[in-house]
């Protein structure tokens, strides 16, 4: 049996290349994150800087207008009428209150939105979304003393504040969607761990004449019927996962080992000849409750209770045998043991069918997987 054994620097090479990948990714992650928190913060900071001055701009415009009509009529209706449109056609100021001669008059966009009356007399509210800003002038009105005019505006501009945080919300999506198919392309990219065992191919005993025969491509009938398929009188590939987590928990307690063993006939299209393959596999791994169709050309094979090496030889032995049953026929066997590890079907699935791709991609008959459990162990901890 020779042995393809992996190169030990390479692996710790290969190892720290996925730490290095996955520490960069999480870096370019977290400045995605941090560049759109600083962006949002300084966009919303200049927006509401932006506003003040605004704010200002405003206040000046509509103290003019109050000192201009002021003086025609100082809070008589024609006063109010203009005061109230000035206000209304600003874009930050909020509420005025104009006081003198013993008289204050408060015009508000919003009814009660900004003013509230203390003792009959008109007061900002301290809320959150009105600026502190100090707006206030005195009116130079001839005759008239004390005369003021204050005003209060909005804090922010909320079409820009929507803008900001939509804006910002993609950046941030773009960074999750960044992460997410990153870890999705890592899992799928990962390997089971542990090495590939390559078996040669044993000796042929005898050369037969092949099984003859009209090809027949297999096409199921819309599910399995009764526990065996009536085209190869072993169980249906649909009942494989199932009965391998049987066994494994079986075999995970009571301390045994356990082995499944996924073969391919490439060049069987008839179905005749692919039934009488499964004969031969029902013969030699005598339960036929424990074999299962795997696609077209494929039988599934569970073995409680024995060993990878163990299955090695079995498997040559098999290898033999139909090697001498369909002379130049094509086979390919790939192997996975349980070897003390917890592990599920899915697992174990995934690590037979790795075997068997390679022993194809290299034409290699038998390829067997032979798992290393410490490194399986912190595999399954760290993942």
């Amino acid at each position: 049996m020779e042995i393809k054994k992996d190169n030990k620097k390479s692996s710790d090479s290969s190892s720290n290349g996925k730490v290095i990948s996955g520490s960069i990714i999480a870096a370019v992650c977290i400045v995605i994150y941090l560049f759109a928190l600083v962006q949002a913060t300084v966009r919303i900071y200049i927006s509401v800087d932006q506003r003040k001055t605004a704010a200002k701009q405003e206040f000046t415009w509509i103290k003019d207008i109050a000192l201009s009509f002021g003086k025609m009529g100082f809070l008589d209706d024609r006063f109010i009428k203009i005061m109230d449109d000035s206000l209304k056609s600003t874009k930050t100021i909020e509420a005025l209150i104009v006081t003198g001669a013993d008289k204050e008059h408060a015009f508000e966009k919003k009814t009660g939105n900004a003013i509230t009356w203390v003792n009959n007399s008109p007061r900002f509210k301290n809320k959150l979304n009105l600026s502190n800003q100090d707006l206030f002038d005195a009116l130079d009105i001839s005759g008239i003393r004390n005369v003021y005019i204050k005003g209060i505006a909005s804090a922010f501009d909320y079409e820009d504040f929507s803008k900001i945080l939509k804006e910002t919300l993609l950046i941030i999506f773009a960074g999750l969607i960044l992460a997410f198919f990153t870890l999705l392309l890592y899992f799928l990219a990962e390997k089971p761990k542990g090495r590939m065992i390559r078996v040669p191919s044993p000796k042929r005993r005898s050369e037969r004449t092949p099984v003859s025969g009209e090809p027949v491509i297999y096409a199921g009938d819309g599910g399995p019927k009764g526990l065996y398929s009536p085209r190869s009188s072993i169980g249906w590939e649909e009942y494989t996962e199932d009965r391998l987590d049987s066994e494994l928990h079986r075999s995970s307690s009571t301390e045994n080992d356990l082995v499944l063993i996924s073969m391919e006939f490439p060049g069987l299209l008839d179905d005749d000849m692919f039934k009488q393959a499964a004969d031969e596999a029902v013969n030699f791994f005598t339960s036929r409750d424990l074999l299962f169709e795997s696609g077209k050309h494929g039988i599934s094979v569970i073995l409680p209770g024995i060993g990878l090496e163990a299955a090695i030889e079995k498997s040559e032995n098999f290898y033999q045998r139909i090697m001498e049953k369909f002379s130049d026929q094509e086979t390919y066997i790939g192997i996975s043991s349980r070897s003390g590890r917890l592990l599920n079907a899915g697992r174990l699935m995934l690590e037979a069918a790795e075997a068997l791709k390679r022993a194809k991609s290299t034409k290699t008959s038998i390829m067997a997987f032979k798992s290393d459990p410490e490194k399986y162990r912190e595999f399954v901890r760290t993942h």
